[in-house]
């Protein structure tokens, strides 16, 4: 496979996303040569559709668990968030996807998508985790909800409940919001979710913001200084033509440095990952 450029949308390979808002290319920031083993680190993945008919399932939960792992043994990794469609609709496929994704070595938080077509307390039983919920790490707040229900439907993020938790953390460094669907309608397949842009527009601590759903998008959308990053598939029959994950890490005067992996590819090849 040839080298593809990762993050279409903003034309370059990685992109250091500023505090204020603002973007750079890695390049012009002089981050490539940085080594940082202790840097706070994380990786996102979404869409595996355990279980769709005529795909390799099965090698694709393998292979992501790998790559993951492999990255992770280099360059060490604070969490995975595994960001919905684990499976394909059928819900018997539940526990066999929550199985197939446990070799990752790291903690993984999960979300639900819309192909994701079972009950919250079924969900909760199987993942132990609830559909919406807030991980505490030092400074670094997870808010992951869920952006659809048992029968599949597009939902916002429950705004009331993302009110209450953005109150709750108000007082802290970085929020980083974790849902399926995308809530702003720049797609075809996000939902306009007004209620919840104007809750958005509202905080002054949202980092930023990470979908799944959209198979065929790998790069960063901005809603106003929030960056809304996306990270193709790492399953299905659909999308970018590799099947990856996307690593951000947190750096020292709190921007945050973004880019892609592909397991499709050998780890080596990937020129920002030789780099840090």
């Amino acid at each position: 496979m040839q080298r593809r450029n990762f993050l279409r949308d903003l034309s370059c390979s990685a992109l250091l996303l500023l505090a204020n808002g603002g973007i750079k290319p890695l390049q012009a920031a002089g981050l490539l040569s940085a080594q940082a083993p202790d840097r706070f680190r994380f990786a996102i993945t979404s869409d595996g559709h355990y279980g769709q008919p005529k795909t390799s399932y099965d090698d694709f939960y393998r292979e992501i668990c790998n790559a993951i792992n492999a990255f992770h043994q280099r360059s060490p990794l604070q969490f995975t968030v595994a960001n919905g469609d684990l499976i394909h609709d059928n819900p018997a496929f539940l526990e066999a996807a929550a199985k197939a994704l446990k070799p990752i070595a790291t903690p993984l938080y999960v979300t639900k998508g819309n192909h994701d077509m079972v009950s919250d307390a079924r969900w909760k039983e199987v993942w132990k985790q609830d559909v919406n919920q807030a991980v505490e790490l030092g400074d670094n707040i997870l808010l992951l909800g869920t952006t659809s229900d048992e029968k599949g439907t597009y939902l916002s993020p429950n705004t009331d409940w993302f009110a209450e938790q953005f109150k709750k953390y108000s007082g802290a460094k970085n929020i980083f919001l974790f849902f399926h669907i995308t809530p702003i309608k720049w797609t075809q397949h996000a939902v306009d979710a007004t209620a919840f842009q104007q809750l958005l527009k509202e905080q002054k601590n949202v980092r930023a913001a990470f979908n799944g759903h959209d198979h065929q998008e790998d790069g960063v959308k901005m809603f106003g200084s929030i960056p809304f990053l996306f990270d193709g598939h790492f399953g299905g029959s659909w999308g970018v033509n590799y099947r990856g994950f996307r690593v951000v890490e947190i750096l020292p005067d709190n921007s945050l440095l973004t880019y892609m992996m592909s397991p499709v590819e050998k780890m080596a090849e990937l020129s920002i990952y030789n780099s840090l």
